[in-house]
């Protein structure tokens, strides 16, 4: 019984946040705990700035709950921002005129645009020196995005660790089980994906060709980057054409299905029930619950890889940082330590921030706890959350660089044009070419 509650639990509060992991935004109407919009004066209030009414929120209202244990005169107002752009453009428009007065105590920022932000604006930011933070606690790949210089600005929040879920119910029918999709080469997919369709008719793997992610996060598996330690790109390696090819081989022989959009790719491959297999950022579990009917056919698992090691990726995900203008920072410290930081309050955080909005914990040990080892319905009673709190602890670290949007776009074009027949050397050489330009080398 209490596998079904917490199903139905976690279908109600995530059937509108799949944008959310990924740093997308709903469309949410304000409702802030108050109506300062700037760092607070008083000595037991925080004031943060997030977005997401039905993700991010939620896990911050889980927060303050827990922290009042402990400081029962606590508040954290929480301005709520339309997207996460909007946090960025607030620390833009302080760094960029010297006043850091409007910022609030705490902003959430996104993984993949806070080094940047830390490099431009190095005078907008309070770390977290001082605070009582086991950071053993968290896998390297989450801390390796808000660790500049070896010092930590940020404390995670929301999980991007991949999956790779499967329909076990259309592999069994093919003669297989997650085992047999489980440590196994990208060549060796592609020949299970082909019998799959054969069979079938569905596709074991899908992606939103335009926005598409398949690269990075199948070079992130292989230990790979598509830029170099020095921040230059490296569209053209060994290991980028070798993935390349896996991708454009996959989408020729009917194993991947390239949709048009972000909307083509969710609606209908994934809700369109075109698809035995969906990888991406956890965020995408509620996409896959829309179809009830296949409740209790899917399962996860990790990823394949060029040599048959388990992979694993992440993609997406946001963490909390302490604003200049913070006016105690011993506070801000000792809360998120205490909450998102795995400190005595982590468990009942995130144990309310998965439930209540599907924020999934970084905090490894914070997915040990109960409700995280129960058996999830849709997914045929597998206790997802801890596995993937598992997963994201084994996640290899890699070059991240703040034009990973651009490179992306890039090399989605690069594939479609591949895929009609240009050439894969041309078009990365291309890509890298653009790219460079881009960047202003």
């Amino acid at each position: 019984m209490k596998k079904k509650l917490l199903s139905l639990m976690l279908a109600g509060a995530l059937a509108v946040t799949a944008f959310a992991g990924c740093g997308g935004s709903g469309d949410t109407t304000s409702d802030s705990s108050s109506d300062s919009a700037t760092a607070s004066e008083d000595e037991n209030t925080l004031t943060v700035y997030a977005w997401d009414a039905n993700f991010n929120i939620p896990a911050l209202k889980a927060a303050e709950a827990a922290y009042k244990e402990k400081n029962p005169d606590f508040v954290l107002n929480i301005e709520e921002q339309s997207q996460s752009s909007d946090v960025e453009d607030a620390v833009t428009l302080a760094g960029s005129s010297g006043d850091y007065s409007t910022l609030p105590d705490i902003v959430l920022f996104q993984d993949h645009y806070i080094q940047k932000y830390v490099a431009d604006y190095p005078d907008a930011w309070n770390n977290m020196d001082g605070a009582d933070i086991d950071w053993s606690d968290f896998g390297a790949e989450k801390l390796s995005y808000s660790t500049v210089d070896g010092t930590h600005y940020g404390v995670p929040v929301d999980n991007g660790t991949v999956i790779f879920a499967y329909r076990v119910d259309i592999l069994e029918e093919c003669g297989y089980t997650i085992d047999d999709v489980t440590g196994i080469t990208w060549d060796r997919f592609i020949e299970i994906g082909k019998e799959v369709y054969a069979k079938t008719g569905k596709y074991l793997l899908s992606m939103d060709g335009d926005g598409n992610d398949l690269p990075y996060m199948m070079l992130q598996a292989e230990g790979a980057s598509q830029f170099n330690e020095d921040g230059t790109p490296n569209l053209t390696s060994d290991t980028v054409k070798d993935i390349i090819e896996v991708i454009t081989t996959m989408s020729k022989e009917n194993v991947l299905y390239l949709a048009n959009d972000w909307s083509d790719y969710t609606d209908q491959t994934i809700m369109g029930d075109m698809v035995a297999g969906v990888m991406n950022g956890n965020w995408i579990i509620p996409t896959i619950e829309q179809v009830e009917a296949n409740s209790g056919k899917w399962e996860i698992t990790s990823m394949p890889t060029l040599s048959g090691e388990e992979g694993y990726a992440s993609n997406g995900g946001s963490s909390l940082y302490i604003t200049s203008n913070c006016k105690n920072v011993e506070l801000a410290q000792d809360f998120l330590a205490y909450t998102f930081g795995g400190g005595d309050g982590a468990v009942a955080t995130y144990d309310a921030a998965l439930t209540d909005g599907g924020v999934i914990t970084c905090c490894l040990s914070a997915g040990e706890s109960e409700v995280y080892q129960q058996g999830v319905a849709y997914f045929n009673d597998q206790a997802i959350y801890s596995k993937i709190v598992e997963m994201g602890g084994n996640v290899k670290t890699v070059t991240q660089s703040d034009y990973h949007y651009p490179a992306r776009s890039l090399v989605a074009a690069a594939i479609i044009n591949i895929n009609s027949g240009a050439d894969l050397d041309s078009e990365l050489a291309g890509a890298q070419e653009q790219l460079e330009f881009e960047m202003g080398q």
